[in-house]
């Protein structure tokens, strides 16, 4: 038999190739770029629900300014002019432009008073009801007391509008929020003390904390009036960084940067906002939940 010569190849080559081919194999696998390797099984990352801009159903929570109060009299409520829920087609609220049938698909849980601490209460009552979406406008009357010292700590709030958030959540987890923010109080301020019969009614004891004295221009009264501006401030960089960890809600700082003038306040307390100043929030909010994307 012929002897056929062959290529002499060294030992040390050959255990050379075949460790760099192993190795290669075995980053490939850990990478998983072979096949069968981690990445081939990992599952798709869920994607995020997507906001809806045609609600069918609305529940409001809040305090007065959702209620309407002092819009069409003295020291009541006025349901009807509400922002949110309201029937009144000159304010044109959220309802009467998202829902076929605000009657029946609209609800307002919102209370003259009401503290941040009363929301989850609120969101108790507007589970029940199963709204695709809820309103919020709260914290007003957390700095709105008699003494700048009474007013709710950012560290309080943030814990109630955590729960309040969390307890919707758990009963509704596609329900959507639109939480607006609490307004600047000082503008509000600035614009009311313009008229003298709204200053009087200040004197029932509306905004302790920023209306007392309000033609006192000391540097004690601006100090006073700052501390309640920067509570407010902190209030809604709480409602912002709580809301932004859930995908189906949305922040509204505009409500804080809108500059109401006595146009849009109360006719009967001047601070406020009157049947105008309902329409420019129903504006911002149906703006807001109806933006399109994230």
């Amino acid at each position: 038999m012929t002897r056929v010569n062959r290529p002499f190849r060294p030992i040390r080559a050959r255990t050379a190739a075949v460790a760099a081919g192993t190795a290669t194999a075995l980053f490939l696998s850990l990478a998983g770029c072979g096949d069968g390797g981690p990445a081939a099984h990992r599952p798709s990352p869920k994607p995020s629900p997507a906001w809806r801009t045609d609600p069918a159903s609305v529940a409001a929570l809040g305090d007065s300014i959702t209620v309407g109060f002092d819009a069409c009299s003295v020291l009541s409520d006025c349901p009807a002019v509400s922002w949110a829920t309201g029937t009144d087609p000159q304010v044109n609220s959220v309802a009467r432009r998202l829902v076929k049938d605000p009657a029946t698909h609209s609800w307002n849980f919102a209370k003259t008073g009401a503290l941040i601490r009363d929301l989850p209460g609120q969101v108790d009552l507007a589970v029940r009801k199963r709204p695709e979406l809820v309103t919020v406008l709260v914290g007003a009357n957390d700095a709105c007391r008699n003494e700048v010292g009474a007013m709710t700590s950012e560290a309080a709030f943030r814990a109630d509008f955590e729960t309040s958030l969390r307890k919707l959540r758990r009963a509704l987890p596609k329900t959507q929020v639109y939480v607006a923010a609490v307004p600047d109080l000082m503008q509000l301020w600035s614009q009311g003390r313009q008229n003298q019969l709204g200053k009087q009614i200040w004197k029932l004891g509306i905004c302790g904390s920023m209306l007392r004295d309000p033609d006192d221009l000391s540097k004690a009264a601006d100090t006073r009036r700052q501390s309640v501006r920067e509570r407010v401030q902190a209030y809604n960089k709480a409602l912002e960084s709580v809301c932004a960890k859930d995908a189906l809600c949305r922040f509204d700082r505009s409500v804080f940067d809108f500059r109401f003038t006595g146009a849009e306040l109360s006719a009967w307390d001047w601070f406020h906002p009157g049947r105008e100043g309902q329409r420019e929030l129903a504006e911002m909010a149906f703006r807001e939940i109806t933006r399109k994307g994230t």
